[in-house]
């Protein structure tokens, strides 16, 4: 089908025209849907919703600034930043992904070592309780000052303060200046 016909056939909101973008387009979108979330149910379920936009949006295609191809992908890496973005997204990504394991890369490749392994959990313990809550929050757990401000109920300014303090006394046993 030529892709003039196609989007006609769009604009008209013909189902068979829909049935053949998939066809022909799915598998394309898919791959730059999940190079971006990175699971499979997550770009199986943007994807879904890609084409549902495309539906209800193909009015807004524009021919003359470019390809059909070029709005769909772009359509689709959208809906996958958004969704990388949405709080469902974040807040997994916060329960799974950071909880005890800091990774360094060398020369020979990539290697992970928990934290007990370097000793990190044995110098927070000497924190103050509410310093080490903040520093394990924001940097094991991947929370950002403000959403540790306000899923945890503390003003951010002490949320900071909480932190300059703790690096402070970090860097005094470390002995970093």
């Amino acid at each position: 089908m030529e892709e003039s016909e196609l989007i006609a056939r769009l604009k008209g909101k013909d189902s068979l025209a829909l049935e053949y973008l998939y066809d022909h387009y799915s598998g394309a979108l898919y791959g730059a849907i999940f190079r971006i979330v990175k699971k499979e149910e997550i770009a199986d379920e943007v994807l879904q919703d890609v084409f549902l936009k495309i539906w209800d949006k193909i009015a807004s295609y524009d021919a003359t600034k470019g390809k059909l191809f070029t709005w769909i992908l772009n359509v689709a890496r959208n809906q996958a930043i958004d969704k990388t973005r949405s709080r469902e997204i974040s807040k997994e990504k916060k329960t799974t992904a950071i909880d005890n394991v800091v990774s360094r890369i060398d020369r020979s490749g990539f290697s992970e070592q928990g934290i007990e392994d370097i000793g990190v959990k044995d110098i927070l313990k000497n924190l103050p309780e509410e310093q080490r809550f903040v520093v394990e929050h924001l940097y094991f757990k991947g929370y950002t000052q403000s959403e540790l401000a306000e899923e945890h109920n503390i003003p951010l300014g002490t949320v900071k303060t909480r932190l300059r303090l703790a690096m402070q006394q970090l860097r005094t046993t470390l002995g970093v200046t």
